[in-house]
């Protein structure tokens, strides 16, 4: 497969030396900085009682804003899953046994989704990120049952007809057929992971179907994704693709094409077939190809602005933490080329201008939500953070590897 001139170039300069180039990010002190917004957004959730209300979560902080705007845990709330993540995450990274009890007790604030039947696709994101990380840190049975009753649930969506699962039942007749979206490449990674744990073995047919279906139908030529994908419901046929929170139908918004960066490395790591590390590598190149100096992208690489056009800091940290598994499947001299893209990102997103400092209590800052609605535009957003403290922690696992610890 051709590298484009862009990472053949990087390549070429990382191959000059025998080792590698010092890391440009202080993982210790990003992770250090992420504990302290942790727990001062626990200290700021706290009420008058000293109460904290496990069932609502964090979701976005206005530019204008400096306090957390928060929503209830339901079946709608698709973001919920992403703060319990964050405090498993955190839990991680200091071994702190009462960031632990936080992270369980706003974890048990979903346990609910077991009990009721698919709202949409966004499962995935709602109890993997959540149970997910929890059972991987404490191997607790009852969280591994939530997983598997999750699982079977988002399988009820799949349609055999079109291949791919249905992501928004309530926008059918809006779309004018069966909808799957980008994102839905995340929720994936639930049903692989329960196939493997006693859950169905067709829950891995269902996942690798959807990526196979979404892989030749939701891509264009130059491997750029749409938003969303509408097929005939009865006899399966791709009718169209188009956007909704993009620009435009043709265009490549940031976090479409970083869902699809992030999926498609974990499908070939769930699968190991080639198919998938090729495709993957030619999704990655032309977003890397793209992207403006100092790799945070606007929020679409056509929006109108640009220069001016705002970033959407979670794009680069989804595509930052998938770089960081993605290189290590990869040939050596592209895998440092992706690696190192990995790392530039992870330290625009720790730049001054980026995080939340002083003046709020998350992470990142100059996120994009929903642009075509007015919504979250150019704000801290609850899944910017959980994807970039998941890349720190990735970086730090390499890093520690490397020094053979």
């Amino acid at each position: 497969m051709k590298i484009l001139p862009y990472l053949a170039g990087l390549s070429a300069m990382c191959l000059v030396a025998c080792t590698r180039p010092a890391s440009t990010v202080d993982v210790d002190e990003a992770l250090a900085y992420c504990d302290s917004q942790v727990r001062r957004t626990l200290q700021e959730l706290t009420d008058e009682s000293g109460r904290l209300d496990y069932t609502l979560m964090p979701r976005n902080i206005a530019d204008t804003a400096a306090v957390w705007h928060c929503r209830k845990a339901t079946k709608e709330e698709w973001c919920a899953g992403f703060w319990p993540g964050i405090l498993w995450y955190d839990y991680e990274a200091t071994g702190d046994t009462l960031i632990r009890q936080e992270a369980e007790r706003y974890t048990a604030s979903l346990e609910f989704l077991s009990r009721t039947p698919a709202y949409d696709h966004d499962l995935g994101f709602l109890v993997f990120c959540s149970y997910g990380n929890g059972w991987r840190l404490t191997q607790r049975d009852d969280y591994k049952q939530v997983i598997l009753d999750v699982a079977d649930s988002l399988a009820t969506l799949f349609n055999p007809s079109v291949g791919t699962i249905l992501s928004w039942p309530r926008e059918v007749a809006t779309f004018g057929g069966h909808n799957t979206i980008m994102d839905n490449m995340i929720n994936l990674e639930m049903l692989y992971w329960a196939a493997r744990h006693g859950g169905r073995p067709e829950l891995a047919d269902i996942a690798t179907t959807h990526a196979r279906r979404t892989m030749e139908c939701h891509f264009r030529p130059d491997y750029t994704c749409y938003h969303v994908a509408v097929y005939d419901t009865l006899t399966g046929e791709f009718r169209r693709g188009c956007t909704h929170q993009g620009y435009r139908d043709d265009s490549m918004w940031a976090r479409g094409q970083a869902w699809a960066i992030y999926g498609y490395t974990m499908v070939y790591r769930e699968t190991k077939d080639p198919v998938y590390l090729d495709f993957v590598q030619r999704v990655t190149d032309v977003y890397l190809e793209r992207l403006p100096e100092d790799y945070i992208p606007y929020w679409d690489f056509s929006a109108p602005g640009i220069p001016d056009a705002p970033r959407d800091a979670s794009a680069a940290a989804v595509v930052a933490s998938a770089l960081l598994e993605l290189c290590g499947y990869v040939p050596a001299e592209k895998g440092e080329a992706y690696r190192q893209a990995a790392e530039r990102m992870l330290a625009s997103l720790g730049s001054g201008a980026l995080r939340g400092g002083g003046c709020k209590p998350a992470f990142r800052r100059r996120s994009v939500g929903h642009w075509p609605a007015g919504s979250a535009i150019d704000a801290s957003i609850i899944y910017a953070d959980y994807y970039y403290i998941e890349a720190l922690l990735r970086l730090k696992k390499l890093q520690q590897a490397e020094a053979g610890k």
